[in-house]
């Protein structure tokens, strides 16, 4: 039994939801968002509640429930309040800024990097060592997040790089005579 899965999803004020068969579209305050479930799953809305069940009970069955009740809630939560990652750099003369559409990432190359922001997400560079990358999508805002990480990871010894704000970087201590 998913733990889960049996908990119904609420839908906050200002938030409605619609279902056409196996598609779930909901409509908040920053936008639509919708999710098509595989058939081992049904999805009702119940008044101002979600409720996702298993269609047997079926090892795929009772993956698919728990999967696609985080699915519906992670849509709720993104058309009311927004997704957010938080991206910190670390390094001596290491910068970003946003142009437009591009950011501009200064890391230690011979070249600054140039990194086009995708369509629905925003990314803003409130200082020039934060990156905040914010969306309704959280699985675009985390690739994101990710692909900018990716041009500095966070090295062992010094500490620079690009890391998420809560990110604990594992410290090694230097070569010893």
């Amino acid at each position: 039994m998913s733990r889960i899965g049996k908990k119904p999803v609420s839908l906050v004020s200002g938030v409605s939801a619609s279902v056409s068969g196996q598609t779930i579209e909901v409509k908040g305050p920053k936008g639509t968002r919708s999710f098509t479930a595989t058939d081992d799953v049904t999805i009702t809305i119940d008044g101002a509640e979600i409720k996702v069940t298993p269609r047997g009970t079926s090892k795929r069955a009772r993956q698919q429930w728990g999967m696609a009740r985080s699915m519906v809630d992670n849509l709720v939560q993104g058309v009311s309040t927004g997704f957010k990652k938080e991206l910190e750099i670390q390094g001596v003369g290491y910068r970003a800024a946003v142009n437009g559409n591009i950011l501009k990432l200064s890391l230690g190359y011979s070249h600054e990097v140039n990194f086009a922001v995708p369509a629905g997400v925003t990314v803003t560079s409130p200082k020039q060592t934060e990156i905040v990358v914010e969306g309704i999508d959280q699985q675009l805002v985390g690739q994101v997040a990710a692909n900018i990480r990716e041009w500095r990871k966070p090295e062992p010894y010094k500490g620079k790089g690009i890391r998420y704000k809560d990110e604990y970087i594992f410290r090694k201590e230097g070569k010893k005579k």
